[in-house]
């Protein structure tokens, strides 16, 4: 048996983020070689995410990260199921350590696949899924791209969002925040009314009919009414069309044109928990 060091124990939970015994027993299985220790460790993680594999994740970190040039950004949640663990500062260092990751891709699949530590990033789930009892996971993920990028995530940090401005003029950091703030409070389904998708339309006017109906309205006037009730739909759903929330006298697009004639909001972002 290969006589295993405090410090080689204390070296792979530093790798990993196990607990000592579990390090200390996998050096000894594998003989002190690092790396079958390692996989040792995310076997054990693959058996504790299957046990949990019908668990509700819907604890966690939302996360939104940047480029320094801020034409693109990244957000997505770390997921776990208690809120204890989403509060541990081990679990929100890895979130804010995947972010670095995230940030070089566009879609959840690549950046699952990226390299991270020794393994990738979906090795790691599996890895620290085994090593806190809970299931992990990587929940929702969003790129967005834009002349100008910015975010916001709420104190507690359960919601992240991302708005993305024509251009990185005057003033526009502040405009950035505010509307990014907007998206995470009102939570709009799409940009403007030519966003939201055809489904979402169909089913909105098909629940309009149906209350009017239920109110007792003529069939023949049907069709008028429910059209109205849609444009009340798009004014309280789509972004630019909501009343910001700083000042309800005006709208998201009117409050961007009033810091500059030529702004404009040209996407968003968010992931939220829960």
């Amino acid at each position: 048996m290969a006589k295993i060091t405090a410090a080689e124990v204390n070296k792979l939970r530093k790798m990993t983020g196990a607990g000592m015994m579990d390090c200390k027993k996998a050096l000894v299985e594998a003989e002190g070689d690092f790396e079958k220790a390692v996989e040792i460790l995310r076997k054990k993680g693959q058996k504790v995410a299957a046990k949990r594999a019908d668990r509700e994740s819907t604890e966690g970190v939302a996360v939104a990260v940047i480029t320094d040039d801020k034409k693109r950004g990244v957000v997505f949640t770390l997921n776990c199921e208690t809120d204890f663990v989403a509060k541990n500062q081990d679990f929100v260092d890895l979130a804010k350590k995947l972010g670095e990751v995230a940030i070089n891709y566009s879609t959840k699949d690549d950046f699952m696949a990226a390299p991270f530590e020794n393994g990738t990033v979906a090795d790691k789930i599996i890895e620290q899924t085994g090593v806190i009892g809970e299931k992990i996971e990587i929940g929702d993920f969003k790129a967005l791209e834009a002349g100008y990028i910015g975010s916001y995530v709420h104190a507690n940090n359960k919601i992240a969002t991302l708005v993305g401005l024509s251009d990185a003029v005057e003033g526009v950091e502040e405009v950035a925040h505010d509307v990014a703030m907007q998206v995470a409070a009102m939570n709009p389904v799409a940009l403007d009314e030519k966003g939201v998708p055809t489904e979402v339309i169909e089913k909105e006017i098909e629940i309009a009919k149906e209350q009017l109906r239920n109110e007792g309205k003529p069939e023949q006037m049907l069709d008028k009414i429910a059209q109205g009730k849609l444009k009340k739909f798009f004014k309280e759903n789509t972004l630019v069309n909501q009343m910001f929330i700083k000042d309800n006298k005006t709208s998201v697009a009117d409050y961007v044109k009033s810091k500059n004639p030529d702004l404009k909001v040209t996407g968003f972002a968010r992931v939220a928990l829960g």
